[in-house]
C-alpha cells in the first residue's frame, strides 16, 4: 500500500512503533542511527540476557520491516547526506524534545524547502507548543497528564504506574494514522505538512468514557484493583479462578442486566443463592442501589457468593458455561497461552522471521489488520546497526567505497 513511498525514521525509542506501522503497510523505512547505534538498542531485556546492541528484543519489537543506516546528524557532511536522502522521502518521523531537530537544520521548515511532499510527524510528550512543551517525561508522566493513572491501582492507595510502558505506544499509532492522513491530502494538494502528536493527548482516550462523563456531571469513576469504584459502588471485572483470573461483567441496566439475571438464574440452579436473592430486579437493581433501597451489604453479599463459586471452578470450565448459557464470562489469558491460542493460529497470527546472523527464526506477533488484497508481509527482521549502509549510500546516493570507508573513519556514518 505504501510501497512507492520512502519514510526517514528518526525516532528514539518514544516512536520506533510508528514507523514500524508504516513499513508493515509497505513503505521503504529508513532507520538513521547514530553511529554505534541507536540507545534504544541497549534497552532490556536481550536475547539470552547478552546485551548487545544486536540482541535488545526491545528493538527487535519495534524495528521491523526497516533498513539501517548509521549517519551523524551533528556535523555538516552529515546533515548533507541527510538532505539527500530527504529529497526522495515522503515522510519523516522523529520524537525528539520540540526544537531539537529546528537548532540542527533538521526542522520541518527546513526539509519542506527542499521537497515540498515532504510529511513530518513529530511525536512528544505535550505537544510543539504549550506551557508543558519543555517538560521532561516518562511513561509514568505522561499517564498521569493523560487522566488514565487514575484508574491504575488499589483504592486505599495512590496509582501505580503499568509495569510495560504504553503511552508512545498510543502517541505511535495516533502518529501513523495522522501521516495516512496527511498523504492523502498530499494527493490532493501536492504538499505536505508537518503532523504533531502529544502523547498526553493519545493516552487522554485510554480514560473510556470518564473525561466525557465527567464533563456530564456523571459520578467520577476511580480506581480499585480488578475494577472500578464509581461513588460507593464497587464494580470488580477481574475475578479469581480455580486456576487463574477471568473478567466477568456482573452489571445492571437494560443492555447488561439480563446477564445478570442469567447469571443468578444459573447460581440459584447449582444452589448457590437462594429464590430470593435469584429474583431481585437485576436490570434496575443499579437504581435500587443509588437509591438506597437495595443496602450495600446485600450486593457486598452476591459479590461474595459470585467469588466463591468463580474460585471453584477453572478458567476452562468457566468459559464453558458462559458460551452455553450467555454470561459476560472470558478467561485471562497467560503469556504463554496467548502463544498457544488456536484462534490466533488458526488465523496464521505468529510471523516467524530469520535471524541469519544468529542462526535462529522467532515468531513475530502478527499484522495489526488482515487486508484481503494488499496483505502485510514482513519483508524484514529487524536490522543490524548500520546493516545497510553500504545498499544505501552506494547503491541510492551513488557514494564510493572509498567515499563511504573515509566517511566511515571519521564517524559521520
Amino acid at each position: 500500500m505504501l510501497s512507492p513511498y520512502r519514510v526517514l525514521d528518526l525516532t528514539t525509542e518514544r516512536g520506533l512503533l510508528c514507523g514500524q506501522i508504516l513499513g508493515d503497510l509497505g513503505a521503504d523505512v529508513i532507520k538513521i542511527e547514530p553511529p554505534g547505534g541507536s540507545p534504544a538498542r541497549r534497552l532490556a531485556p536481550f536475547f539470552e540476557d547478552r546485551p548487545d546492541p544486536d540482541r535488545s528484543i526491545y528493538w527487535w519489537a519495534y524495528n521491523r520491516n526497516k533498513r539501517s543506516v548509521t549517519l551523524n546528524l551533528e556535523t555538516d557532511e552529515g546533515r548533507e547526506m541527510f538532505y539527500r536522502l530527504a529529497a526522495g522521502a515522503r515522510f519523516l518521523i522523529e520524537s525528539h524534545n520540540p526544537g531539537y531537530l529546528s537548532e540542527r537544520r533538521l526542522g520541518y521548515k527546513d526539509l519542506a524547502s527542499r521537497n515540498r511532499e515532504l510529511i513530518c510527524v513529530s511525536i512528544t510528550p505535550f505537544g510543539q507548543h504549550g506551557p508543558k512543551a519543555s517538560y521532561a517525561d516518562s511513561d509514568l508522566v505522561i499517564l498521569a497528564a493523560g487522566g488514565p493513572l487514575m484508574l491504575y491501582g488499589d483504592e486505599d492507595r495512590p496509582p501505580v504506574r503499568l509495569s510495560v510502558p504504553q503511552a508512545y505506544l498510543h502517541a505511535c499509532g495516533d502518529a501513523a494514522a495522522g501521516a495516512m492522513v496527511a498523504n492523502h491530502e498530499c494527493h490532493r494538494s501536492g504538499m505536505g505538512q508537518h503532523v504533531d502528536v502529544a502523547a498526553q493527548q493519545s493516552v487522554t482516550l485510554a480514560t473510556q468514557a470518564n473525561n466525557l462523563a465527567y464533563r456530564l456531571g456523571a459520578d467520577e469513576a476511580r480506581r480499585m484493583a480488578g475494577g472500578v469504584k464509581v461513588g460507593s459502588l464497587r464494580v470488580p471485572l477481574v475475578w479469581r479462578a480455580k486456576d487463574g483470573h477471568v473478567t466477568l461483567g456482573f452489571l445492571f441496566g437494560r443492555q447488561l442486566g439480563v446477564f445478570s439475571q442469567r447469571l443468578m438464574n444459573y447460581l440459584h440452579e447449582l444452589g448457590v443463592c437462594d429464590a430470593a436473592t435469584r429474583d431481585k430486579d437485576w436490570i434496575g437493581y443499579g437504581a435500587l442501589l443509588a437509591s438506597g433501597e437495595e443496602p450495600m451489604e446485600e450486593y457486598e453479599r452476591v459479590l461474595a457468593l459470585i467469588a466463591d463459586f468463580l474460585a471453584s471452578r477453572t478458567k476452562a470450565e468457566l468459559f464453558s458455561v458462559a458460551l452455553e448459557r450467555g454470561f459476560l464470562i472470558a478467561p485471562i489469558a497467560t503469556v504463554s497461552e496467548v502463544l498457544a491460542s488456536p484462534q490466533l493460529k488458526s488465523r496464521q497470527y505468529w510471523q516467524m522471521l530469520e535471524h541469519p546472523e544468529l542462526g535462529r527464526s522467532f515468531p513475530y506477533p502478527g499484522p495489526f489488520a488482515k487486508f484481503s488484497e494488499a496483505p502485510i508481509v514482513y519483508r524484514r527482521r529487524p536490522p543490524l546497526v548500520g546493516e545497510h549502509n553500504h545498499e544505501v549510500y552506494s547503491n541510492e546516493l551513488g557514494l564510493s567505497a572509498a567515499r563511504i570507508e573515509d566517511l566511515a573513519r571519521r564517524g559521520i556514518i
